[in-house]
């Protein structure tokens, strides 16, 4: 096994934000050699981007050749048309009919490539909804998520881009189911994903319990808990702990190890549903009783008890977290709109999976390219000649 397995599938990508980039980083990180196609001479207009985005394109974009392309030139069409008989998957996330306009959508690169596989990933799958706009936040609020999310009255979008990420893990396994389909057919297919019915995904859990109840779901800050002991707890010094007991056995040693002798005794506590009942009085009880207890202390306590629990984190907490360095989990990634090996260097997640005996990680082989660093590259490789690319170059048809 190794932590590269698509090494040898070649990946365009046409695409800006997060959705696509997310899937564009998976396919890179798993080893194929994904070109990012960027529109000349600007590039992914994400570069740019301030606020909590300023560090979208160092965070999605890693392990990627860069083309920088002038799509709405004739000779910047005819480029990628080159590219395509060589390709094995084009993904993208440009708005509905975008790709189509600039010559590049499925119906005008197929022909080029009986055996390609073209993802789309959009705000909406085939419905009444597909021609519209999307974000990741419209969804949320569209599907009940930020519903479930905010307390009641005040709906609130997650804290991440969760959806523009789920959205791309589904489009690459409809693009590796269609891969694997290849494969037995010889041909390819257009496969898609979408926000929309991402986020409606997500919504399963909630309308089954609303089906099996005859309730309303509500929002999960007053939801109706299945464990007892489901709470964050003040303890001494400020601290903040996340704990859960989810069976009558946790329970047990949680009472044992915070020496809980009353409360292990209390006939009103013998199980979960009974303590669900009695969570008027129990949780401020044990809140009163962590907020004497030193936060490394009860951790250690809770660790010791074998039930499930977290310090109330932050983003920044994750650069020295100890699981992530130890396991590799953390790789070296220079952010900057640029790219390359300009800006500073920081420790940012790893793809979230590991492959054979040694568990081995995906690693990082390039950092963020710079806009058009790879043009030249790539073109050449197709076998275009240096003096075409100069005149491209010069022309402003590509950059680099």
């Amino acid at each position: 096994m190794t932590a590269r397995p698509l090494a040898g599938l070649r990946v365009l990508e046409f695409s800006h934000t997060v959705m696509g980039p997310t899937a564009g980083l998976i396919f890179a990180e798993l080893g194929a050699d994904v070109i990012k196609v960027e529109p000349a001479p600007m590039g992914d207009h994400t570069r740019g981007l301030g606020g909590f985005a300023a560090g979208f394109f160092a965070a999605f974009n890693r392990n990627k050749r860069s083309l920088a392309v002038d799509l709405k030139q004739p000779e910047g069409r005819t480029i990628v048309h080159r590219l395509i008989p060589a390709t094995d998957l084009v993904l993208e996330n440009y708005g509905p009919n975008t790709m189509e306009r600039l010559g590049c959508g499925y119906d005008q690169l197929a022909p080029l490539n009986p055996r390609l596989i073209y993802l789309a990933l959009k705000g909406y799958l085939a419905g009444p909804y597909e021609h519209r706009p999307a974000l990741d936040e419209v969804v949320q609020f569209q599907t009940g998520l930020a519903f479930m999310t905010g307390p009641p009255g005040q709906p609130l979008r997650a804290g991440a881009s969760v959806v523009d990420i789920l959205g791309a893990v589904f489009g690459v396994v409809a693009a590796q189911a269609a891969l694997r389909e290849r494969d037995r057919t010889g041909m390819g297919q257009r496969v898609g994903s979408a926000l929309f019915e991402s986020a409606a995904f997500l919504m399963s859990t909630h309308m089954a319990g609303m089906a099996a109840t005859g309730l309303d779901a509500l929002p999960m800050p007053a939801r109706r808990g299945a464990w007892a002991i489901y709470e964050v707890f003040e303890t001494a010094e400020d601290g903040q702990l996340f704990i859960g007991v989810t069976s009558d056995r946790q329970w047990t040693r949680f009472t044992e190890e915070f020496a809980l002798q009353d409360l292990a005794a209390d006939p009103r506590l013998a199980t979960n549903l009974m303590r669900l009942q009695e969570r008027a009085w129990l949780i401020p009880a044990l809140q009163q009783i962590l907020a004497e207890i030193p936060q490394a202390e009860a951790e250690a306590r809770c660790e010791r008890a074998n039930v499930s629990w977290a310090p109330v984190g932050r983003p920044g907490d994750l650069f020295t977290d100890p699981h992530l360095m130890a396991t590799g989990g953390l790789l070296d990634v220079y952010i900057s709109r640029l790219g390359g090996s300009a800006g500073t260097k920081v420790g940012l997640p790893a793809l979230p999976v590991e492959f054979g005996p040694g568990r081995d990680r995906p690693g990082i082989v390039r950092q963020p390219p710079r806009l058009g660093e790879h043009s030249a590259e790539v073109l050449t490789q197709a076998g275009f000649t240096a003096a075409e690319v100069a005149r491209f170059i010069e022309q402003g048809t590509i950059a680099g």
